[in-house]
């Protein structure tokens, strides 16, 4: 299986979290990192080089960091552009059909915050549901999503087996895939 690890964090360098889950997953065979914001500093993508990208990797990972309840503004944009009708959808557009889609996301506050009781009273997968949209859209398997909670609270140690746990999660075979509601 080859897997494609689309890294969207503007900051990556200085970012704890999202630079060791990339670093470890780096080190494995048969996946592909790219650094979304690090390639288009500019924010204009190159939307056949994406799209080639996406055709030549079975699993597809969308890693960031939790903003605002969402995705950084350039995976936003990137969806926009590259996952186009008659491409990624539409009467024609199925050349994402059959790939795996996995969410690989990070965030700041603790996992007691994303529950109906917690202070933000909604759980990362209801946050995520626009993104499990788009996956039925473009026929992608979308996957149990990875979430690593609380980096700010972790010590490094935690966080270097948060990563090893990243990389064992994400290449596993046999992920759950979320049903379609």
């Amino acid at each position: 299986m080859k897997t494609l690890v689309l890294v969207f964090h503007p900051g990556l360098t200085t970012s704890r979290a999202n630079q060791l889950l990339t670093e470890e997953m780096e080190k494995q065979e048969n996946v592909t990192i790219h650094r979304v914001y690090e390639v288009y500093p500019d924010e204009q993508l190159d939307v056949g080089a994406e799209q080639r990208l996406l055709e030549n990797h079975d699993r597809i990972v969308l890693q960031f960091p939790f903003y605002w309840y969402s995705t950084p503004p350039l995976l936003k944009k990137w969806e926009d552009a590259v996952l186009s009708y008659g491409w990624a959808f539409g009467s024609k557009g199925n050349r994402l059909h059959g790939k795996d889609l996995l969410i690989a996301v990070t965030t700041g506050a603790a996992e007691e915050n994303y529950s109906p009781e917690g202070n933000f009273k909604y759980t990362v997968s209801e946050l995520l549901r626009p993104l499990q949209a788009t996956s039925n859209l473009i026929g992608t398997r979308y996957l149990k999503p990875y979430v690593l909670y609380g980096v700010n609270q972790l010590s490094d140690e935690q966080l270097a087996q948060s990563a090893k746990n990243y990389v064992v999660y994400a290449l596993n075979p046999e992920l759950e895939t979320l049903p379609i509601r």
